[in-house]
């Protein structure tokens, strides 16, 4: 049995939970109290040393880092090659949205809804503007004339972007001006075992 460490409201933790919802691979999920603390405890260190969710388990294997677990499950489950295909211009094209993921979503979407959600401390509206410039000159005008970020059916590429990308309204952020990024976003929705990810004001 796989077990899934993270928490609901982590976009990172809802990339790995919907994929291997989406694979239809079955998993226990652990949540790490990230309010209080949890995922700086002795305990939790010993799984990631950064002390960061996702952490994925499977038998002896120990994964940190969601677009690492993303890979594997796709390699390990996805007997089609569809997720992670295996032509190298493809594989490529996965991987540069990976990296925007991981670099640029990071400092923009999930910094917006940090700094709203957790008080995260920064300049908002210099990462409001680069949010926008993200937006604005890559994603909108990139789906405007494809369905799917690297290929022409949904790839890791679309699971690593979608939940900060879908959630940087909680940081009071509209989405109105995308409307290719919203037609984008309601495409990954319809995918079949796609698994919400929970709001913050669903919480409690």
């Amino acid at each position: 049995m796989i077990t899934l460490y993270g928490h609901p409201i982590s976009g990172n933790t809802h990339r790995v939970s919907t994929f291997l919802s989406i694979l239809g691979v079955d998993f226990e999920f652990v949540v790490v109290d990230l309010k209080q603390g949890a995922h700086k405890a002795a305990e939790f260190l010993a799984l990631n040393p950064l002390g960061q969710v996702p952490v994925l388990e499977d038998g002896d294997l120990v994964l940190r880092d969601s677009a690492a677990i993303l890979v594997y499950l796709a390699r390990k489950f996805d007997k089609d090659n569809r997720w992670l295909p295996t032509d190298p211009a493809q594989q490529a094209r996965v991987q540069q949205w990976l990296s925007t993921a991981v670099h640029d979503v990071q400092s923009g979407p999930f910094v917006i809804r940090a700094m709203k959600l957790f008080a995260m401390p920064g300049d908002f509206d210099a990462v409001k503007q680069k949010t926008e410039n993200l937006f604005g000159d890559l994603f909108e005008p990139h789906l405007a004339t494809n369905q799917w970020l690297a290929a022409d059916t949904p790839t890791l590429a679309d699971i690593a972007c979608y939940s900060y990308v879908a959630r940087v309204t909680d940081g009071d952020f509209s989405l109105d001006a995308y409307p290719n990024i919203q037609a984008w976003l309601a495409r990954i929705e319809g995918i079949e075992g796609f698994s919400p990810m929970m709001k913050a004001s669903d919480l409690g």
